[in-house]
């Protein structure tokens, strides 16, 4: 696999979250969090919504490390994606990922940081505007967005930043990809450490037409590693990010044979 860190004008653009919404009937939560009406509102623009455990949530009970936390997100069963949302109600980051699946099988899977106990969910959003939302609570011992990143306690976090590593398989008629990015993805929660995070992902083929797209935010895990499956499974896969300080990041995953 080949990469590239430079710095280069923007190519990507973040993914911009819906307005907020006053008013909007919201179905009760199975989840019981206080902070529900307040993100669905936020992040649903009165959009309809309902709870449908089609959208398959894959998450660990209790985090074991509570700044690296398994997040799958499998929304097959659901014709006509558009995005999928993963956040954590109770997280001072809520949102980790905003995924839109162009060409791509609406399956994602990453790591987050979670700062308390806390719902986790994946909200889907389908073709005919509704969102389709499911999750679970997850036990967290705290601090995961709060606490500075491994690297920046060693110190060698420049050293090796941007760095990239992946790979691609056959998975039937696509490829499924997992590729990972050195980066701190501070928070801006710590004491004398400005956020700084790795804000937009882009994954196309090799005519350069998109496959899928994500805007990224701080809840993400440090070291941010992300499992999709695109259409497709001839030719080299680009994989492009940007950070919050416009440094890019890019590189290339020739798919492997079943």
């Amino acid at each position: 696999m080949r990469m590239s860190k430079r710095l280069l004008p923007v190519l990507l653009a973040l993914l911009p979250l819906p307005a907020f919404a006053d008013g909007a009937a919201l179905p009760e939560d199975p989840l019981g969090s206080p902070m529900w009406e307040y993100h669905a509102k936020k992040l649903f623009a009165g959009a309809p919504v309902r709870f449908d455990p089609a959208v398959k949530v894959i998450l660990p009970v209790i985090a074991e490390d509570q700044h690296v936390v398994p997040v799958t997100v499998d929304a097959r069963a659901l014709a006509g994606v558009q995005r999928i949302l993963i956040f954590a109600d109770l997280n001072p980051i809520p949102v980790a990922i905003d995924y839109r699946p162009v060409v791509a099988a609406p399956l994602v899977t990453t790591r987050i940081k979670l700062d308390q106990r806390t719902p986790v969910r994946a909200a889907v959003l389908l073709t005919d505007g509704t969102w389709h939302v499911w999750g679970d609570w997850i036990d967290a011992a705290g601090g995961g967005c709060s606490a500075p990143p491994v690297s920046r306690v060693r110190g060698d976090w420049a050293d090796h930043l941007g760095e990239m590593r992946g790979a691609a398989w056959a998975s039937g008629n696509n490829t499924r990809l997992r590729v990972s990015f050195r980066h701190p993805m501070d928070t801006g929660l710590v004491e004398n450490i400005p956020a700084y995070n790795i804000e937009a992902l882009r994954v196309t083929d090799a005519r350069g037409a998109t496959l899928g797209e994500m805007a990224v935010y701080g809840a993400v895990a440090e070291d941010p590693v992300f499992t999709l499956e695109v259409a497709g499974r001839d030719g080299p896969i680009e994989i492009a990010a940007r950070d919050t300080s416009g440094l890019e990041f890019s590189g290339a995953l020739e798919p492997k044979a079943p």
